[in-house]
């Protein structure tokens, strides 16, 4: 369904100076259901939009969040001039598979815009979330000697419950459970889902089948993209940015990535054979390290052997192998893998502020 945005206080939401940095535009994105950020210059004429894609892919290629947008705007956008005919521009919406486009005057001001609001949060959407939670928890112990890790109390409520939420507020609905350690603790809370107005159902792991294994056992009649989350990771992320990036770019699988940075904490000897070159002292390497969330099209799921332990990056590995599209996602947002007892007490101080 296509919605117009009118109104020149909702407008105004949606537009930046091309000096404002990504950031700026990133909160612009996340809180408007028109999901885009309108750059326009000194004579409020528009020049560029931004969607959270266009910053996603901006990070990969090593621009910062405190880059100005300029940067990375998309100078090749559609708009349409006021006195136009919308059908047109709602042809070009469903072709090109624009969810966004700007209405303009004559004189390049933006005074309205066309969206699709097929990703607002208040829709029921139809993709199946599977949540991993068969793991023991062995470097939290004490905390998972008789507890299973994914409910472990955060603020006061099970960390798979505070998963679970996140993913009905963007308008899932059906889940998967991927059960094994203690599973009659978390099958007993949660049952069926009906406390919470949805549907569950628990992949049961007789031996534990790694963080893709358990994906076998899903019922033949998926075929959409699946959600995968891992429970013991907690973000912010907006999984419906998430999914939208894996449908335009016609990924089988989409990987999120965190930038990460390690400081050695000793001066680097550069040499060459014996003979030295230079001195780096205490350098700070950057990495993208795997946050623990993809989407998975139901098509890799042919690559897993039936009860056969699988971890998701040998299935990754395989897919790619086998000439699926691979591609990766960077977050920025709030995430903490909660697996060690020093992350456990980080998270009950961090997520507690974040709400």
């Amino acid at each position: 369904m296509n919605h117009s945005f009118s109104g020149p206080s909702n407008l105004k939401n949606l537009l930046l100076s091309a000096d404002a940095k990504i950031l700026d535009a990133m909160r612009v994105i996340d809180s408007t259901p028109a999901h885009i950020s309108l750059v326009i210059d000194k004579a409020n004429k528009l020049i560029g939009t931004l969607t959270d894609g266009d910053i996603r892919r901006a990070l990969l290629h090593g621009e910062s969040l405190t880059s100005p947008v300029e940067n990375i705007m998309n100078h090749d956008f559609y708009a349409l001039v006021h006195n136009q005919d919308k059908s047109h521009a709602l042809d070009i919406m469903k072709k090109k598979k624009i969810k966004q486009i700007p209405i303009v005057n004559s004189s390049g001001e933006v005074i309205d815009l066309l969206f699709d609001d097929q990703y607002n949060t208040s829709n029921v959407v139809s993709n199946p979330v599977v949540i991993m939670a068969g793991g023991k928890g062995t470097r939290l112990r004490p905390f998972t000697e008789n507890c299973p890790k994914p409910m472990l109390l955060i603020d006061g409520k099970p960390m798979l419950e505070i998963l679970l939420e996140n993913c009905i507020s963007s308008g899932f609905r059906n889940f998967y459970f991927s059960v094994n350690y203690l599973k009659e603790q978390i099958i007993d809370y949660f049952g069926d889902g009906k406390s919470w107005d949805v549907s569950i159902n628990y992949l049961i792991e007789s031996e534990p089948l790694g963080t893709a294994g358990s994906l076998k056992l899903l019922p033949k009649t998926v075929k959409e993209p699946i959600l995968v989350l891992n429970g013991d990771v907690l973000t912010s992320l907006n999984l419906l940015h998430l999914l939208d990036f894996h449908t335009h770019h016609h990924a089988q699988a989409t990987v999120c990535v965190r930038q990460n940075q390690t400081t050695i904490p000793f001066g680097v000897v550069q040499v060459d054979g014996l003979d030295l070159i230079d001195f780096e002292e205490k350098p700070v390497y950057s990495h993208l390290v795997n946050a623990g969330v993809y989407v998975i099209d139901p098509i890799l799921l042919t690559s897993i052997r039936p009860d056969c332990f699988t971890d998701m990056p040998t299935l990754l590995q395989v897919s790619r192998s086998n000439s699926e599209r691979v591609i990766v996602y960077p977050i920025h947002e709030y995430w903490i893998d909660v697996g060690r007892p020093e992350t456990l007490e980080e998270a009950h101080k961090t997520w507690k502020n974040l709400n």
